[in-house]
């Protein structure tokens, strides 16, 4: 397989809101990333067609991020993002078949191709953590990204994986 077939993960960046935390104190972290490649060339609407045709009207990706301190593990936090294929009547939209995007429990109805991929595949996520789950001492935090979706009419059922830079925190 080259890599023009292949999807991957980009992009994953990980920020702090503050340097240090103490222990009654939240840290708020943001965790940025794209999924890229394959999948986002094939979610397009002509596959979305084909695959409504076939009675394959819905997509669903999950997200797994296991925060790390060096080896040990701070928070793992899974989610998840779907789509989903109809049949529209909008106006706006110049297609028979559409997709809507839920995206944090809520569901988005993007008017081109490329809104719904950037709604599906980039993922903007803040992580709160308390400061008393952080041991006391300097920490090098950093997030391991892994997202899988099952087979459809446009895609094998594929796992792919990222990590991302590392912030430094001081806890006391």
């Amino acid at each position: 397989m080259s890599s023009a077939e292949e999807s991957f993960i980009s992009s994953v960046l990980l920020e702090k809101s503050q340097d240090s935390v103490k222990g009654d104190q939240p840290l708020t972290l943001s965790l940025g990333f794209k999924i890229d490649g394959a999948i986002r060339q094939a979610f397009s609407q002509k596959n979305w067609e084909r695959a409504y045709n076939k009675h394959d009207n819905g997509f669903r990706m999950t997200i797994e991020v296991d925060l790390k301190s060096g080896r040990k593990a701070i928070t793992h936090l899974k989610f998840v993002r779907k789509a989903a294929l109809f049949w529209t009547r909008n106006p706006k939209i110049p297609f028979r078949i559409w997709v809507s995007i839920v995206k944090d429990d809520t569901p988005h109805y993007p008017l081109s191709v490329e809104e719904a991929q950037a709604l599906l595949f980039d993922v903007s996520k803040v992580i709160e953590l308390d400061g008393r789950d952080i041991p006391t001492g300097n920490h090098k935090i950093s997030a391991n990204v892994r997202v899988s979706w099952g087979k459809h009419e446009y895609t094998l059922p594929t796992e792919i994986t990222g990590k991302s830079n590392e912030i430094e925190i001081k806890s006391a």
